[in-house]
């Protein structure tokens, strides 16, 4: 497949994007780049400087909301892309309103609840539709241990073992790892459809 026809293949499909923070921006960014047509993005929190470590942000931005601040670097990226940015924390009923329309949802939570939380939703809600999840990726090195694999419409990426604490925080590498692994099994599944 060519690069034409791949444009053309992406460019009027639709991947929503739960968490805008190391796995969703990096992942969102990636999916721009390779020009899918409509990207709907929803976190509530905003952008602190601890988060430059790991996210697609500028110091510019400190202090802005993560959904509206991921739209404006993404049409710097591609203005081609329709960007769809909610400020908000999901919860059930948000996640049925906004995500019904995707082709592909990709899960970027950081909190282990908030995880379980979207997952149950969207597999009870949406089980026909494919779910990407980052699972296992604080830390560093142990390239060897990142994987993916899938189970129905659940495709999960990461190592499945190392949360996020003092002792392993998320470091860009391994997060840009997975954000990117998330970007590339959305990209298959969008191609093979």
């Amino acid at each position: 497949m060519t690069s034409a026809e791949i444009k053309d293949k992406l460019k009027s499909r639709t991947v929503g994007i739960a968490g805008c923070g190391g796995l969703g921006s990096n992942c969102a960014v990636a999916l721009a780049r390779v020009g899918v047509g409509t990207l709907i993005l929803a976190d509530f929190d905003i952008i602190t400087e601890s988060n430059l470590n790991r996210q697609y942000y500028f110091l510019s931005q400190v202090g802005e909301p993560k959904a509206p601040s991921l739209k404006r670097v993404i049409h710097q990226i591609n203005p081609s892309v329709s960007v769809i940015a909610y400020e908000v924390k999901l919860d059930p009923e948000h996640i049925l309103r906004y995500f019904r329309d995707c082709d592909v949802i990709v899960e970027a939570f950081d909190q282990a609840e908030e995880k379980e939380m979207f997952i149950e939703t969207v597999l009870s809600a949406f089980p026909e539709k494919p779910l990407v999840v980052g699972l296992g990726m604080a830390g560093w090195g142990m390239n060897a241990g990142i994987h993916y694999r899938h189970e129905g419409n659940l495709h999960i990426c990461g190592d499945e073992v190392t949360g996020i604490s003092n002792e392993f925080p998320p470091l860009a590498p391994r997060v840009g790892m997975v954000a990117n692994m998330q970007a590339n099994v959305v990209l298959e599944i969008l191609l093979k459809s």
